[in-house]
């Protein structure tokens, strides 16, 4: 499997928001989910720091202000990921999924932990219960997300329709563009595959992913001359 930055990144760029906040300091102090907001971005920041304590401190206070908003459970249980802590991750994001059925952010976050504890079955189900939400607007990520479980339960063929599916809502995306492309080079697609890569390196540059795949298909192909150009460039 070819590996991107985007996926392990993802679950957190959910979940890192913007407080917007009118008025004045006393409305922002009436407002439990702005309260809640705000004491997010603190644990995020502290946990990017790498101070879990105090991170884990300002989740439980989000959820004290406004225990019923859906990002306050959510991160508590990305805080229980992060630290090792699988059980009670697991309890977070069931009791998250469970008062909120319908949000789409929580069915991808925890189909996502869940695949990467192995459970590919119900990791599938999670990531297509996400998408069939109807406002939810990240559903060429979820179909990359449930690309990349299927890969990991090395089920390739289900895995090149998820990427197709995430390249139909998001042309170009990165990592479904080069996990699709390496597919191609497997089933000796070489013509698609190289018409995606060009697309690809035309619009984000040559990437080292892209670059691997490329070699990967001009050793296929014969292209001896081609073979060593991307990987000059690999090396570069």
């Amino acid at each position: 499997m070819v590996k991107w930055r985007i996926p392990a990144l993802l679950a957190m760029s959910l979940l890192v928001g913007c407080v917007t906040v009118d008025g004045s300091k006393t409305n922002v102090q009436k407002d439990p989910i702005a309260i809640a907001e705000s004491r997010i971005e603190l644990g995020l920041g502290y946990m990017q720091q790498g101070d879990y304590a105090r991170a884990k401190q300002n989740f439980e206070k989000a959820i004290e202000h406004a225990p019923k908003y859906y990002r306050t459970g959510l991160t508590l249980a990305y805080y229980y990921e992060t630290v090792g802590d699988i059980k009670a991750a697991r309890k977070a994001y069931e009791r998250a999924s469970n008062a909120h059925p319908n949000n789409g952010t929580i069915l991808n976050n925890y189909g996502t932990f869940l695949c990467k504890q192995g459970d590919y079955y119900h990791a599938d189900r999670y990531f297509n219960q996400a998408i069939k939400q109807p406002h939810y607007y990240q559903v060429s990520a979820s179909y990359e997300n449930a690309g990349l479980c299927a890969l990991k339960a090395n089920d390739v063929k289900r895995a090149e329709n998820y990427f197709i599916k995430a390249l139909d809502h998001q042309p170009l995306r990165p990592n479904a563009t080069i996990q699709l492309a390496a597919i191609e080079v497997k089933n000796n697609q070489l013509k698609d595959a190289r018409l995606r890569l060009l697309a690809f390196n035309h619009r984000y540059g040559y990437q080292k992913p892209s670059l691997r795949v490329l070699v990967d298909l001009e050793s296929k192909a014969g292209n001896r001359a081609m073979v060593e150009k991307y990987q000059s460039l690999l090396s570069q």
